[in-house]
């Protein structure tokens, strides 16, 4: 009898870390439990608006961390698009110049409220164009080939660091990589084609949709 109870515990095991090795399921998981944080956000206020917030803030930093310093690099690899993942990158920046502008605002500051809705808004827009059935980064990657299931092992071993990180208060900053870095080859690049351009329009857009202007 405990023979077969090992066997179901070992399955259970298996399927856990064949879940966790699908990295666009892991990548997908993450976009739905900030979606879930920013309508909690809406309806909360005082401080436990403020902890939900830096509870985003710090679910955001990791989620970009975890793409830009594996999945997107995996997907250049096997020749995903090249304007699309210089794209995807130049959102991430538009994210996290607005993750740091609500970081630095007090949550009781005239404004506070409607940076983290131009936030959301921001968000959304990425999340669907990443998540786009047949043009997305997320299907471009299956198109090409990328192995997921390696992706997602070093994704898991990846946020559980940054994760302890967090609980202690000592994630980096998010810093832009192509917007506003003129030095770097793809910071001209993205200069040239006009990106810090795109970035504003999708501010602009992000606003119209919070706020119906």
């Amino acid at each position: 009898m405990k023979t077969p109870t090992r066997s179901r515990k070992t399955n259970a095991k298996s399927k856990s870390r064949a879940a966790q090795q699908d990295a666009i399921a892991m990548l997908k998981a993450d976009h739905r439990k900030v979606e879930g944080l920013f309508k909690k956000s809406e309806k909360a206020s005082g401080s436990a608006k403020e902890k939900l917030v830096e509870q985003i803030c710090s679910e955001l930093i990791i989620h970009t961390a975890l793409e830009e310093e594996i999945f997107y690099p995996a997907c250049r690899a096997e020749d995903v698009e090249e304007d699309k993942m210089d794209e995807a990158q130049v959102e991430h920046d538009g994210a996290k110049i607005l993750i740091n502008d609500v970081m630095g605002a007090d949550a009781d500051s005239e404004g506070y409220d409607a940076k983290v809705k131009v936030l959301s808004e921001y968000i959304k827009h990425h999340v669907k164009e990443e998540e786009k059935p047949r043009t997305g980064v997320f299907a471009e990657a299956k198109r090409k080939g990328v192995d997921l299931d390696a992706l997602g092992e070093q994704i898991a071993e990846r946020k559980e660091a940054l994760m302890a990180k967090a609980e202690q208060g000592a994630l980096p900053k998010p810093k832009p990589k192509m917007v506003g870095a003129p030095g770097s080859d793809r910071g001209r690049q993205s200069s040239e084609r006009g990106d810090g351009g795109a970035l504003r329009n999708m501010a602009l857009a992000a606003k119209r949709a919070a706020f119906g202007k």
